[in-house]
C-alpha cells in the first residue's frame, strides 16, 4: 500500500486526483499506476485499470487469480469490475468512497451474482490515503477561490 501511496503523490503532483494502485503477485509488483484521466484527457485512465494492465501483461494472462490489488482509494464501478473480470484473488484499499465506491461505499459489485467474487479489505493505511485526498481537494479548493478573486479583481 505505501507504493500505491507514492504513485498516488506522483498523481496529485500532476494536478490528478491522487490515487495509486499496484498489483502484487509472490509478494511483487507486477503493475503499477495512478490517476491520468486529465492528463491524458482519458476517461478509463484510472490507477487501478492502468496497474491491473501492466499486471496481465506481466503475468502473460488476463487470470490475476494469485494477485492482489492495492489501491488507494475504494474502486469505482469500472475499477471494480475490472478486477473481477481480470479474476483477482484479493483487493486492498485504503479509504472507502462512499460517493462513487464500489466495493461497499455507494454500492457493492460484489454482492452481485458474478462468477468470480475477490476478497475485500479495506482501511489499510487509511489516514495516509485519506489525508492524501484531503489534502488534494482542500488544495484545488483554495487555488479555485484564488482565480476567482484574481479574475474578478483584473474586470472592469
Amino acid at each position: 500500500m505505501k507504493e500505491a501511496l507514492r504513485l498516488a503523490k506522483k498523481a496529485a503532483a500532476l494536478g490528478e486526483v491522487p490515487v495509486g494502485a499496484v498489483v502484487v503477485r509472490d509478494g511483487k509488483i507486477i503493475g503499477r499506476g495512478y490517476n491520468r484521466r486529465e492528463t491524458d484527457q482519458n476517461g478509463l485512465a484510472h490507477a487501478e485499470i492502468t496497474a491491473l494492465r501492466q499486471a496481465c501483461r506481466k503475468k502473460e494472462s488476463w487470470r490475476l487469480e494469485d494477485c492482489t490489488l492495492y489501491v488507494t482509494l475504494e474502486p469505482c464501478p469500472m475499477c471494480a469490475g475490472a478486477a473481477i473480470n481480470t479474476r483477482i484473488r484479493r483487493v486492498v484499499f485504503g479509504t472507502a468512497d462512499p460517493k462513487g465506491g464500489a466495493m461497499g461505499g455507494l454500492t457493492d459489485l460484489n454482492a452481485h451474482p458474478w462468477n468470480h467474487h475477490p476478497d475485500v479489505e479495506s482501511g489499510v493505511l487509511e489516514q495516509d490515503c485519506g489525508e492524501a485526498l484531503r489534502s488534494f481537494f482542500k488544495d484545488l479548493r483554495t487555488r479555485k477561490k484564488q482565480e476567482k478573486h484574481s479574475s474578478g479583481q483584473n474586470s472592469f
